[in-house]
């Protein structure tokens, strides 16, 4: 099994979607819990949203693997995103709503969750790394767009509904200042979707890591509420016309961004 769907960029914006794969081991599947078996959260279709960008020539990496393989959103090391708030690990071990993913006496040891560093992550960013740096070489500056999502409400990480479309910059520092009011400006000027710059969400390990605008590399992540294009009683399921305003405001996201690079 592939690690990842790619497409080479032919502007210099790349997408990534990290976790919205749903590929798990089947010696690893049968671990879980029957809770955590059907992989409940999964940032659901976000690789469906931004098929659009194949017609603007953006790059595209799409992970295939679950989440609960390994969070390739999270620093190797594991350096916490938000100390002080609960967040979940590098190898999550409970699910979004405190449930263990695992059964008993099948929680990995250090050494299993080294060995998945060296077999998911680390090739995973390696190629996030390397195209990151042909955008570069090619176009002189590269923007990468981190795309996620997350269910309406989801309590142990924050309190009532979160906001819609949630755009993270590291609190300014990811992208530079016209990238950042470009893209807030889009979601902005829409008024279907609530909106929220730096929030809850600010940008997790890949947004903060690659983002880096003295070296005209701009990253931002988005994070989209699921119930904003999906049922999130029934999340396999993905229907396009559901998805269809929220995709044309993505699609309207990454034009403008693509303008304002001026290639």
């Amino acid at each position: 099994m592939d690690l990842w769907q790619r497409r080479e960029a032919q502007i210099p914006i790349l997408i990534d979607v990290p976790h919205a794969g749903t590929y798990v081991p089947p010696e690893l599947l049968e671990r879980f819990t029957p809770e955590a078996q059907p992989l409940p959260d999964t940032d659901w279709h976000v690789d469906k949203l931004v098929a659009f960008s194949q017609k603007l020539g953006t790059g595209l990496l799409a992970a295939t693997h679950s989440r609960y393989v390994v969070d390739l959103n999270r620093d190797p090391f594991g350096a916490l995103l938000y100390p002080g708030i609960d967040n979940t690990e590098l190898v999550p071990l409970s699910r979004f709503d405190n449930g263990p993913i695992y059964q008993p006496g099948q929680t990995p040891e250090s050494a299993e969750i080294a060995q998945r560093i060296d077999i998911y992550w680390r090739p995973y960013h390696d190629r996030l790394k390397a195209d990151i740096e042909d955008i570069l070489e090619r176009f002189g500056q590269c923007l990468l767009l981190d795309c996620h999502s997350i269910p309406a409400s989801v309590p142990r990480f924050f309190e009532g509904r979160l906001p819609d479309l949630n755009l993270g910059t590291a609190d300014g520092k990811s992208a530079s200042r016209s990238l950042i009011e470009t893209a807030w400006n889009a979601l902005d000027s829409q008024a279907r979707y609530t909106r929220v710059q730096d929030g809850r969400f600010k940008g997790g390990y890949i947004t903060r890591h690659y983002g880096q605008p003295e070296k005209r590399v701009h990253a931002l992540q988005i994070e989209i509420v699921q119930d904003c294009y999906m049922d999130e009683a029934t999340p396999r399921n993905f229907d396009a016309l559901s998805a269809a305003s929220l995709i044309e405001v993505l699609e309207n996201l990454v034009g403008a961004l693509s303008k304002r690079l001026h290639f």
